[in-house]
């Protein structure tokens, strides 16, 4: 009995071992907190936009034709770089509009001679018919004649300004500072005034054409005042409400101002047509590009952000992970807003003072605990102080 007894007490403590040794492997296997990093929500007044789409254009185009017809003996400016007004772009051969000014200029001489000739004649018949010398017919052909003269000679004065403004426009230059685009007219061509040899465009100040819609149209209005204010050209463009959004996504840096609107809103596509003009130093901008042309509509006062890496989307909605106090994760349904910078609005579902999960988002299931620390780089589009922390309310879920 005594031996059964002490089997049995023996039996007892290896398995009390066992089990105990077993708890401690599960312990031990037990994996620790996801490490994530935390923001704090961020509060501040942010602007709302009205954007559309625009294309930019030359605020001058400039189509060079000649005011000839020719062949072109040369191509003297550069495709694409600065040419100033006055500075020449082809030249078409001048010979045959040359040999037509020296011929005239000879006319000329020819007809100042002849009026040189009428008007002595006729100076010396008037004394002569004062005597009765000669008869008053010949005194009044010899009259006629030299008004004949004068009328040839301004002729032929005509003729050649004619002949020299032909000879002129052998050398086709820009009419206005700009940009030279590609030459569509090549040397040896047979050019005439239907032909477009290539355009100029003064692209500082550029111009920039959008069509915002009705609605977005009165919205402006009720925030800037009347678009006609702002046609003046002596106001300073970088003092418009208008921005410029690239097609790399950056704003660029100078601001513009309305310069047109248009005398209708469009029946079929209820949009009214604008254009605004922005500085355009160093020609960056160019013809042809599209931009998001943006303007300030409201602000919203003390509005909620956060970094837009903070938010997923699952099945057409948003969500973020908030950690409470105790660093447990709790993944909450939100309303999005719009974007400032790369922070995004939320409408509903954040408060004040609540910490969000910025890295490490894809680990993390709500109701999990996790080792929060703080994000190392401030995030914001723009100055924003972290939100106000209001007293802790009880959230549902």
């Amino acid at each position: 009995m005594l031996r059964a007894a002490r089997s049995c007490a023996f039996l007892t403590l290896a398995a009390l071992a066992a089990a105990t040794g077993c708890g401690k492997k599960e312990e031990a296997a037990a994996p620790p907190p996801p490490a994530v990093e935390v923001a704090a929500v961020v509060q501040k007044d942010v602007p709302i936009y009205g954007e559309w789409i625009g294309s930019l254009d030359g605020s001058v185009n400039a189509e060079i034709r000649p005011q000839i017809e020719g062949y072109v003996l040369k191509q003297v400016y550069r495709e694409g770089f600065v040419v100033r007004a006055g500075e020449p772009l082809f030249e078409i051969d001048p010979r045959q509009f040359q040999a037509s000014y020296d011929q005239t200029r000879a006319s000329l001489s020819q007809y100042e001679a002849t009026l040189a000739n009428a008007k002595t004649t006729a100076a010396r018949y008037r004394p002569l018919a004062k005597e009765k010398a000669i008869s008053q017919q010949e005194l009044d052909d010899a009259e006629t004649k030299e008004r004949t003269a004068s009328a040839n000679v301004e002729s032929a004065k005509a003729a050649m300004e004619k002949a020299r403004l032909d000879l002129e426009w052998t050398k086709i230059v820009s009419p206005i500072d700009g940009i030279a685009g590609v030459a569509k007219s090549q040397v040896g061509d047979l050019v005439n005034r239907l032909t477009v040899m290539t355009t100029v465009s003064q692209v500082d100040p550029i111009k920039v054409n959008f069509s915002p819609s009705e609605q977005e149209y009165l919205e402006w209005v009720a925030k800037h005042g009347s678009v006609e204010k702002t046609l003046s050209a002596n106001e300073d463009l970088e003092k418009g409400p208008l921005q410029l959004m690239l097609a790399d996504g950056s704003v660029f840096p100078h601001h513009g101002r309305a310069i047109l609107i248009g005398r209708e809103v469009d029946a079929k596509t209820g949009t009214i047509q604008l254009a605004g003009a922005f500085p355009n130093p160093g020609n960056i901008l160019r013809p042809g590009q599209y931009a998001k042309v943006r303007v300030s509509l409201d602000v919203k006062k003390n509005a909620i952000l956060v970094p837009q890496r903070a938010v997923s989307e699952l099945q057409g909605s948003y969500q973020v992970a908030v950690v409470g106090s105790d660093n447990k994760a709790t993944i909450k349904v939100v309303k999005t807003g719009p974007v400032d910078g790369n922070m995004w609005v939320i409408e509903e579902g954040l408060k004040p003072g609540d910490r969000i999960i910025v890295e490490g988002l894809q680990r993390v299931r709500s109701g999990m605990t996790v080792n929060p620390t703080q994000a190392s780089a401030p995030e914001g589009g723009g100055k924003a102080e972290p939100a106000k922390t209001e007293p802790a309310k009880e959230t549902k879920g």
